[in-house]
């Protein structure tokens, strides 16, 4: 496993538009108890998303299965890195479990990288997409995928669980995967995303970027570019903000118009959604970007 070392520095002062009270402290310790319980995770406290606090107040939370452990490692993600741990075969039945006790009509569930599996995780996966679907027949159910190191098959396997929505993250722009993604591939992740359009063309496809590692504009134009060549119908774009002191630091602070104007670009481009914004996340507000591309039908 390739290693990736980050020289510490000074975190910068964040910028008055990226700071975000946090409120509902007991509604978070009540939702925490409750995932616990359950053996459950989410990507939302693995990831130290800046948004917890919202979303666990409205009882929204990305569960994230196959361990707590990543067998890659990215230099932005706070997901602790190692082995992969022992399957949980009961994950499927306590994540539907743990959605339909929260009354959730609108799932997302994502998972680890587990490249020590031969099918990388991905029939536990559909396994607990149709147990949710099982258990909340009309919900809908969203999943962030992991690339599955290239194996389209491994994803036609996740695709056939029918899920709504098929995210995968490209994180970053094609100059900086190295740095950012050593165990990926830039190609690879579109190829995902060209297989989940082919696959299943009626429903909607979704990646995600984070800005603020030194890319520039017009990298981000043509990332945005080669996700619509790739049949991507959502896109979300977000603030990086360094989850540990070990990660990847903060090389710039994007200002809210730089924002805008990918949103603007990205909806010029022929997306049918475009969430753009310092405080963005993937799964953040997950149901009412759906809603909004599903309107663009």
């Amino acid at each position: 496993m390739q290693l990736v070392r980050i020289a510490r520095r000074p975190a910068p002062r964040l910028p008055a538009w990226l700071r975000k009270p946090t409120t509902d402290f007991q509604r978070l310790h009540e939702l925490k108890v409750e995932l616990r319980a359950r053996g459950l995770r989410t990507v939302c406290e693995s990831a130290r998303c800046p948004n917890i606090h919202e979303c666990f107040g409205r009882r929204s939370a990305t569960f994230m299965i196959l361990g707590n452990s990543c067998t890659r490692t990215c230099g932005f993600c706070a997901v602790p890195q190692g082995r992969g741990e022992t399957l949980d075969r009961g994950e499927p039945r306590q994540v539907a479990a743990m959605a339909a006790r929260m009354g959730l009509r609108y799932v997302v569930i994502t998972s680890v990288n587990r490249d020590d599996l031969p099918d990388g995780g991905s029939t536990h996966f559909a396994a607990t997409v149709r147990a949710v679907k099982h258990a909340l027949p009309a919900a809908q159910v969203e999943v962030l995928a992991p690339d599955f190191c290239g194996d389209l098959r491994a994803a036609a396997r996740l695709l056939d669980a029918a899920p709504d929505v098929f995210n995968h993250n490209m994180e970053t722009v094609a100059r900086l995967y190295r740095r950012v993604r050593p165990q990926a591939d830039y190609a690879r992740s579109l190829a995902v995303l060209r297989f989940a359009k082919r696959h299943s063309p009626q429903k909607l496809t979704k990646s995600g970027l984070m800005v603020g590692l030194g890319e520039t504009e017009d990298e981000v134009r043509r990332l945005l570019d080669d996700l619509r060549g790739a049949g991507a119908d959502i896109a979300t774009i977000g603030q990086y903000l360094q989850p540990r002191r070990n990660r990847l630091p903060v090389e710039d602070f994007i200002r809210p118009e730089a924002f805008e104007r990918y949103r603007e670009y990205g909806e010029a481009a022929g997306f049918r959604a475009v969430f753009s914004g310092p405080f963005v996340r993937s799964s953040y507000m997950a149901d009412i970007v759906e809603e909004r591309a599903a309107g663009q039908a």
